[in-house]
C-alpha cells in the first residue's frame, strides 16, 4: 500500500509538472501573439512614414547592401547554431548546448553591434530619429527588433549559467524550447525588416 500510496504521489506530481509546463508554453504563445501584434503595427507606421523624409535622406542614402546582407547573414546562421542546441538538449548532451549556445550567443552580438554601428553612422549624418517621419519609424522598428535580440541575448546568457550548474534538466529544456520560439520568431521578424525596409532602399 506504501509503494501504491508513493506512486500515485509520483505520478500525480508528474502530471501537475506537465500541466504546468503546458500552461507555460500556452502562456508564451500568447506573448509571442501580442509581440506580432506590436511589430504588425510598426510595419504599418513605416510604410506610411515611408515618403516622408522631409527633405532628409532617404533609404537609398543610408542603407547598403553588404552591412544588411552580413547583419542578415549573422541572424540566420544564429537560428541554425540555436538549433542545434535544441538537438543537444533532446540528446541531455551538456557540452553540446553549451557550446551551440555559445556561439549563438557570438553570432547574436555580432549582429546587434552591427546595428549599433549603422544607427550610430545615421546619426552622424545628421540623420537621427528626429529628423524625419521617415528616419522616426525606421529607427523605431528596427531598433525595437534590436532590443529583442538583446533581450534574447540576455536569457541565452541565463540559460547557459544554468545548463552549466545543473544541466540539461526538464527545467532547462522546457525554457530552451521557449527561447527557441522567441529566437526564430525574431528572425520571422527580421526577414520582414530586410524585405519591406531594406531592399526597397538599399543602393
Amino acid at each position: 500500500m506504501a509503494l501504491q500510496a508513493t506512486g500515485n504521489a509520483a505520478a500525480a506530481l508528474a502530471a501537475a509538472r506537465t500541466e504546468q509546463e503546458d500552461d507555460r508554453a500556452l502562456g508564451f504563445w500568447l506573448y509571442l501573439m501580442s509581440d506580432a501584434v506590436i511589430f504588425a503595427l510598426l510595419f504599418a507606421t513605416y510604410a506610411v512614414m515611408v515618403v516622408r523624409t522631409a527633405g532628409g535622406p532617404d533609404g537609398h542614402a543610408l542603407f547598403h547592401l553588404t552591412h544588411t546582407a552580413i547583419e542578415t547573414t549573422l541572424l540566420l546562421l544564429s537560428s541554425i547554431t540555436f538549433g542545434f542546441a535544441a538537438i543537444a538538449a533532446k540528446a541531455g548532451r551538456r557540452e553540446g548546448v553549451l557550446a551551440w549556445l555559445l556561439v549563438t550567443f557570438a553570432l547574436g552580438v555580432g549582429f546587434v553591434g552591427m546595428e549599433i554601428a549603422e544607427f550610430h553612422a545615421a546619426v552622424a549624418q545628421g540623420a537621427g530619429p528626429e529628423r524625419s517621419g521617415f528616419l522616426s519609424a525606421y529607427f523605431t522598428l528596427v531598433g525595437t527588433h534590436g532590443l529583442h535580440v538583446t533581450m534574447g541575448l540576455v536569457w541565452i546568457g541565463i540559460l547557459w549559467v544554468q545548463v552549466l550548474l545543473r544541466g540539461v534538466t526538464p527545467q532547462a529544456a522546457s525554457r530552451l524550447y521557449r527561447l527557441s520560439l522567441f529566437w526564430h520568431f525574431l528572425d520571422i521578424v527580421w526577414i520582414g525588416i530586410f524585405s519591406v525596409v531594406y531592399l526597397p532602399g538599399i543602393r
